[in-house]
C-alpha cells in the first residue's frame, strides 16, 4: 500500500496507516517548534484562569489537565488531529458493534456489558445474554453473602479466591480495593495471579478449605499460569475435603464452558463471557464476580451505571469537552 500523503483524506472505516503524515500532525510539529523552552510556571503566570480553561467536569468527575504542557492552540490542533483520524466515526462504529478490533477481526463491545438499551451484534441483541449472566451473578453473590450457599461440609463460605491473570485479575482486584469501604464482612476477597507457588501458598495458608470458594477466571481456559494455580487449589481442597467434595468449591468465568466442565466445575457454576469482551475491559462482565461477592450485587450494578453514564458522554460530547478524548 503506498504511503499516505498529506493531501489524502482518511477513510472513515480505516485508521490512517501513518498519522504522522496528516496535516494536523504536521501543524502540531510546527506548533511545538514555535514554543521552545515552554514552562508551566510561565503558562500559569500568563493566565491566572488557566485551571478553569483547562479542566472539565462531568458526572461528579474532575479532569484537571491544566498542568499538562498545552495551550489553547495545542488542544485545538489535537482535536483537529482526532477528526482527521476519523475518531468520531470510529466511536460510532464501536457502539454499533462493528469489527473495530482489527488484529483479532472482532467487535470490542464492552459497552454492551453496562448498556441500558439493546445493543446488536450480527443482528442479535447481546444485552439479553448479559442480563442472564448478571442475574446468575446476583444469585451467587446473595447466596454466599447470606450463608445460604454452602461448601461441601455444610459450612458457609467466608473467603473467595479469584485465580486469574492480566485483565482477569487486575480489573476486579482494583475495583475491590477502590470499593473497600463497601466491602462486606463476608466473603473476604483474595487474588492470586503469580504462577510462583509461593503466591498461592501464602493465600491458602490463611484459609479454611471448608469455607473457601475459588473463582477460575480465564477467557480461553487455557492460560498456563491460571490453570497451574487452579490445579494447586484443587489438590489442596481434595487433600482436605476429598476429591468429589472439592467441586462444590469452584466457579469459573470463561468463554469456553466445555473446558471448565473438563476441569470439574459444575455447569451451574460456570459464568460465560464472550469473545467481544477484551481482557482489559472485562471487569464489567462476569470477571467482576469478585466485586459482586465482596461489595454486593447492588454496588456492582451502581458501578455499571457509572460506566454507562461515561459511555453516553463519550458517545455524544464534542471532542473538545469529551473527557476520554481529552485524556
Amino acid at each position: 500500500m503506498p504511503a499516505r500523503t498529506t493531501t489524502d483524506a482518511p477513510r472513515p472505516d480505516r485508521m490512517p496507516s501513518s498519522r504522522s503524515a496528516l496535516p494536523a500532525w504536521q501543524k502540531l510539529v510546527e506548533h511545538q517548534r514555535a514554543f521552545p523552552g515552554l514552562h508551566l510556571r510561565d503558562l500559569f503566570a500568563q493566565d491566572p484562569a488557566r485551571f478553569e480553561k483547562f479542566s472539565l467536569v462531568h458526572g461528579g468527575m474532575l479532569l484537571d489537565y491544566s498542568k499538562q504542557l498545552v495551550t489553547g492552540e495545542t488542544m485545538r490542533l489535537l482535536a483537529a488531529l482526532a477528526r482527521e483520524c476519523g475518531l468520531e466515526s470510529w466511536v460510532k462504529r464501536l457502539f454499533a458493534g462493528d469489527s473495530v478490533n482489527s488484529t483479532e477481526k472482532r467487535a470490542a463491545l464492552h459497552v454492551a456489558l453496562r448498556a441500558g438499551e439493546p445493543v446488536r451484534l450480527d443482528g442479535a441483541d447481546v444485552t439479553r445474554e448479559v442480563k442472564t449472566v448478571l442475574a446468575a451473578m446476583g444469585r451467587l453473590a446473595r447466596g454466599v453473602q447470606s450463608g445460604r450457599l454452602k461448601g461441601a461440609t455444610g459450612r458457609a463460605f467466608t473467603d473467595v479466591v479469584n485465580i486469574g491473570i492480566g485483565g482477569s485479575d487486575l480489573g476486579p482486584r482494583l475495583a475491590c480495593e477502590a470499593l473497600a469501604p463497601f466491602v462486606k464482612a463476608r466473603p473476604r476477597p483474595h487474588f492470586v495471579s503469580n504462577v510462583d507457588g509461593a503466591a498461592i501458598s501464602s493465600v491458602l495458608d490463611r484459609l479454611n478449605p471448608a469455607t473457601t470458594l475459588f473463582i477460575i477466571a480465564s477467557k480461553t481456559f487455557t492460560t498456563t499460569e491460571t490453570l497451574t494455580n487452579a490445579r494447586t487449589a484443587r489438590e489442596w481442597l481434595a487433600g482436605k475435603l476429598g476429591g468429589k467434595a472439592s467441586a462444590r468449591h469452584f466457579c469459573a468465568v470463561t468463554a469456553d464452558p466445555g473446558r471448565a466442565a473438563e476441569f470439574g466445575v459444575a455447569p451451574g457454576q460456570v459464568f460465560p463471557m464472550w469473545d467481544w469482551v477484551g481482557g482489559r475491559y472485562s471487569l464489567w462482565s462476569a470477571i467482576g464476580l469478585p466485586i459482586a461477592l465482596a461489595a454486593g450485587m447492588n454496588r456492582f450494578d451502581e458501578l455499571r451505571a457509572g460506566a454507562r453514564a461515561m459511555d453516553d458522554h463519550f458517545a455524544s460530547a464534542p471532542l473538545e469537552s469529551n473527557l476520554p478524548v481529552v485524556l
